[in-house]
C-alpha cells in the first residue's frame, strides 16, 4: 500500500504559511509516501515563482501540479523546464509550451528528517502523476489563442504507452461534471482523479466501482475570510462590473486559513484506491 497526501490549490502567502505550519501535523498523522500540491496560485494568488516553489519544497512538498495560472509570472518557462522543481503543467496544453504534463515518481521514498534529494531513492513502485486542464466553461482558445487539446484523448494516449502503470490525475477544471465524467471514463485504469481549480472543496469523495478514487474538487489552502482565496471587494467588483478588479489577490499573510487536502491509500498491486479521506481544517497562521 502507498499513501499519498494531495494538498489543494495553495493561494498566496497565507496559504504558504499555513502549509508550513500544518503540514508537519499531517505528516505525523498520515506518514505519506509522497506529498503532492497544486502550485499555480502560490505567488500572491496568481502563478508561482522559483522562490515560492522553493519555499514549499523546504516545507516538505515533494512535487507540484499546476493549471492555467502557471504562466502568469515571469520566469515560468525556466521554472517549468527545470526538472529539479518536479513541477508539471497540464499535459493537454500545446506541446510547444515549456514543461511536461506528467512525472514518474519512484516509491517508496527514503524519508530522512528535513527532506532533500536523498528522499528520492529508487523504489520498486512507479507512480505516474498526470496534470490535465478541463475545457468546459473555460475558453482557453479565446483567451490565449492556443489549442487546448481534449483531456480524455490526451490521457488515453498517455495510458496507452503503459497500460500497467499506476496513475494519479490532477484534473484542473471548472465543471464538476467534466471531472466526474473523466474519472468514470477511466475507472479502473487510473488509481485516482483529484479535481482542482474552483478552490471550493466538494463533499463527494468516493471510490468508483472499478477502484478509481474521486473527489471533484479538493478545495484550497488560503485565507478563510475570502472568496476562493481572493479579496471579497475585488470579487464584488468583478461580478457587478463596478470599480476596479485587479488580478492581484490583496490578502493578509496571517490570520485564519482554510486547509483543504486529500489523503489516499492505493494498493500498488491492484492499482486501485482503497481509501480516500477529505481533509478540511482551519489553521491559525501567526
Amino acid at each position: 500500500m502507498i499513501k499519498i497526501l494531495f494538498i489543494s490549490d495553495i493561494v498566496g502567502k497565507i496559504g504558504r504559511n499555513a502549509v508550513r505550519e500544518y503540514l508537519p501535523i499531517l505528516k505525523k498523522k498520515y506518514e505519506p509516501d509522497a506529498i503532492i500540491a497544486n502550485a499555480e496560485n502560490l505567488a500572491h494568488g496568481i502563478g508561482a515563482t522559483q522562490k515560492t516553489l522553493d519555499e514549499m519544497k523546504d516545507a516538505g512538498v515533494d512535487m507540484f501540479t499546476s493549471g492555467n495560472h502557471i504562466w502568469e509570472k515571469g520566469g515560468s518557462e525556466a521554472m517549468l523546464n527545470d526538472s529539479a522543481n518536479r513541477l508539471i503543467r497540464p499535459a493537454n496544453f500545446p506541446a510547444k509550451l515549456p514543461g511536461q504534463g506528467f512525472i514518474t515518481l519512484s516509491l517508496p521514498f527514503n524519508l530522512p528528517e528535513g527532506g532533500g534529494e536523498e528522499r528520492w531513492s529508487v523504489g520498486e513502485i512507479k507512480l505516474k502523476v498526470v496534470n490535465l486542464m478541463g475545457k468546459v466553461f473555460y475558453g482557453w482558445e479565446k483567451d490565449k489563442k492556443e489549442i487546448l487539446h481534449e483531456p480524455f484523448k490526451t490521457l488515453d494516449k498517455i495510458i496507452s504507452a503503459d497500460r500497467q502503470g499506476l496513475y494519479l490525475i490532477d484534473f484542473h477544471a471548472e465543471a464538476t461534471s467534466e471531472k466526474a465524467a473523466l474519472a468514470n471514463y477511466f475507472d479502473g485504469r487510473v488509481a485516482a482523479v483529484i479535481g482542482t481549480h474552483t478552490h471550493v472543496q466538494t463533499a463527494d469523495e468516493r471510490i468508483l466501482p472499478g477502484g478509481t478514487g474521486l473527489i471533484t474538487d479538493a478545495g484550497m489552502v488560503g485565507y478563510h475570510d475570502s472568496i476562493i482565496g481572493a479579496d471579497k471587494q475585488q470579487i464584488y467588483h468583478l461580478f457587478m462590473k463596478t470599480g476596479q478588479s485587479s488580478k492581484k489577490h490583496d490578502l493578509p499573510s496571517t490570520g485564519l486559513a482554510v486547509f483543504n487536502a486529500v489523503y489516499l491509500e492505493i494498493d500498488e498491486v491492484t492499482r486501485k484506491t482503497i481509501k480516500i479521506e477529505r481533509i478540511n481544517e482551519s489553521v491559525e497562521v501567526k
